[in-house]
């Protein structure tokens, strides 16, 4: 079995234009000085990283490289979530995703999913040349409007949505299969993919893909009401990152997993700070101490209540008391009997 490594911290919500959270350099001291040993880094944020030079020149992936471990940290994985949200965006969101991409290309859908698909592309060769194994994204959807069966949904929208989707991500998948790094697509409402039913269909339209994995964030799940703990169970070959996030349900008379329209504060499910939720980070852990499983546990703070620093300060300590350290030996090690095959066969009969 392996021992899970962490903590480690998603920068892409605490990245700002304010110090000490406006670059590389002054967050990983920051980051470092709260227990954090790694870094999740959002590649679209220029203010911490340069995607299009890390894809071409390796000079500039070992500064970053070293600038990390001058403060003992190590890059977990990048992220894409907000390009990948543009491979796939149904008309009615065209908008409201447009602020996701370059200022030139807003008003012009097509463009803008070529630039997105361009955008995997060159992090599947800078994850390459960091040496990254693992990659985080997100799914994008084209079904999403259509999600509850009503009006009726005509025979095969569901199933054209999928072969679309898996149209637009094979050749993404294939540059990720190249570069040696597995493309973990977040389980998350607002995309096509956010659940276990959704995962498995597209997982059988890319034609079970080995680079097709999973991103796995238990507060999706709670704020959905599935079973995240039988989902690892189920997806244990598939689950390559894992995002420690807290949430609650608490449904009242008024509203249920669809919120009522309520702001963040006021819903029946709202994600919190470590600790201050719902999920079952004990089961969770074992699981993947279980399953071992060989990634990072990298916290991605999101609480409509909790300051963000508080949270990770406090969220480092909650990983790091969360980590088991498993085991090199069986417990009833002491009391082995010492036999050999020969008696193993005298004692069955044999």
């Amino acid at each position: 079995m392996k021992t899970i490594k962490g903590p480690a911290l998603f920068l892409a919500q605490y990245a700002s234009d304010e110090a000490p959270f406006n670059s590389l350099d002054s967050i990983a001291r920051w980051a470092s000085s709260l227990g954090f040993k790694g870094v999740q880094i959002p590649s679209g944020d220029k203010r911490l990283f340069d995607l299009e030079r890390a894809a071409e020149d390796l000079d500039y992936c070992r500064e970053v490289v070293a600038l990390l471990a001058g403060y003992g940290l190590e890059i977990t994985e990048l992220s894409t979530h907000l390009q990948g949200q543009l491979v796939a965006v149904h008309p009615v969101y065209d908008d409201l995703f447009d602020g996701f991409a370059p200022e030139s290309l807003r008003k012009n859908p097509q463009a803008r999913q070529a630039w997105a698909v361009d955008q995997l592309l060159l992090a599947a060769k800078a994850s390459k040349n960091l040496g990254l194994t693992a990659h985080a994204t997100f799914s994008g959807a084209l079904l999403w409007p259509f999600l509850y069966p009503w009006p009726q949904r005509p025979p095969g929208l569901v199933e054209t949505g999928f072969e679309e989707l898996a149209r637009r991500w094979k050749p993404i998948l294939d540059a990720f299969d190249n570069a040696g790094v597995d493309l973990c697509y977040e389980i998350h409402p607002g995309e096509d993919l956010h659940d276990g039913a959704t995962f498995k269909r597209f997982l059988t339209a890319v034609n079970h893909h080995p680079r097709c994995c999973i991103l796995f964030d238990p507060s999706h799940f709670v704020l959905q009401q599935l079973d995240y703990l039988s989902f690892l169970d189920h997806f244990r070959d598939r689950v390559k990152m894992f995002h420690v996030k807290d949430a609650e349900f608490n449904p009242t008379a008024l509203q249920g997993t669809y919120g009522g329209y309520e702001g963040w504060v006021e819903r029946a499910g709202r994600f919190r700070s470590l600790g201050d939720g719902q999920v079952d980070f004990k089961g969770i852990f074992s699981r993947l101490a279980q399953y071992d499983f060989a990634g990072w546990a990298v916290i991605e703070w999101e609480c409509a209540l909790k300051h963000p620093e508080q949270g990770a300060e406090e969220g480092a300590r909650f990983v790091e008391d969360h980590i088991i350290r498993v085991t090199d030996k069986a417990f009833d090690d002491f009391a082995a009997a010492g036999t050999d095959e020969a008696t193993n066969r005298s004692l069955l009969g044999l």
